[in-house]
């Protein structure tokens, strides 16, 4: 991936020219401490001040305030144009050139969607619970377009060498995916626990959708302190933006 003189992410995959994506990562930003760089995530404990200058200088950038969901990890997805400010949802769609859709994460996977002809681009927020409970099928129906003109990029979320979790996890994946292969993204670790790969799981998702043409998915925030947020690693962390937009 390219990174911009910011030292964000720009997304590097054959969206087409009037489609714009944008990863925002901690350089920059005026938050100290815990949160310090570009924490944009106003309820993760930092100064709302710092929180606002954050979001102010990112918005210089974009050609709109950018539509903030009230991410609850569930599969609710909404309308950019037709909502008001911050719903609660964990994706968002938009057909209208400006209107910016964003997903805030610090492990989780933030996933940007768009058509090969750059009619629609999507945001979604994919922990593990809403990959499970189907954020991304409910975000592909929302979008209501034919999966194979579709685009998928993984941004930046906790690898599978870091992210380790319980059985239960392992448990509930392989449930909801009775007939697939689900567990191959769980490798054993300590007695009753698992690290998990997000990326295959949502790659399998998106697949199993039939999406075909699927990008990104080589970062690990947990490892790559100096560049992410962590919350596994940190607790009290910041977050990152994932943004996807139309040109005008």
């Amino acid at each position: 991936c390219r990174m911009n003189e910011h030292g964000w992410i720009v997304p590097d995959w054959p969206a087409p020219p009037q489609v714009r994506a944008l990863i925002t990562t901690r350089a920059g930003g005026a938050s100290r401490g815990v949160y310090a760089g570009l924490n944009l995530g106003l309820n993760s404990g930092d100064d709302i001040d710092a929180v606002a200058q954050n979001r102010a200088n990112l918005r210089q950038w974009l050609p709109a305030e950018p539509l903030w969901l009230r991410q609850v990890h569930g599969t609710s997805v909404v309308d950019a144009a037709a909502v008001d400010a911050t719903p609660e949802a964990d994706a968002a769609f938009a057909r209208r050139p400006g209107t910016v859709c964003a997903a805030l994460t610090a492990d989780c996977l933030p996933l940007l969607l768009c058509d090969a002809a750059g009619t629609t681009v999507a945001a979604v927020h994919a922990g593990w619970r809403g990959l499970c409970a189907g954020v991304i099928e409910q975000a592909l129906l929302a979008i209501d377009l034919a999966p194979q003109s579709l685009l998928a990029y993984l941004g930046p979320a906790i690898g599978p060498a870091a992210y380790e979790v319980g059985a239960e996890v392992r448990d509930a994946f392989v449930a909801a995916d009775p007939k697939g292969d689900a567990g191959s993204a769980f490798v054993p670790g300590k007695p009753g626990k698992f690290y998990a790969d997000l990326y295959a799981l949502a790659r399998r998702r998106l697949a199993r959708s039939g999406v075909a043409q699927i990008y990104g998915g080589s970062y690990c925030t947990y490892t790559e302190r100096e560049r992410f947020y962590s919350y596994r690693r940190d607790g009290a962390t910041g977050r990152m933006a994932s943004l996807i937009w139309m040109e005008t």
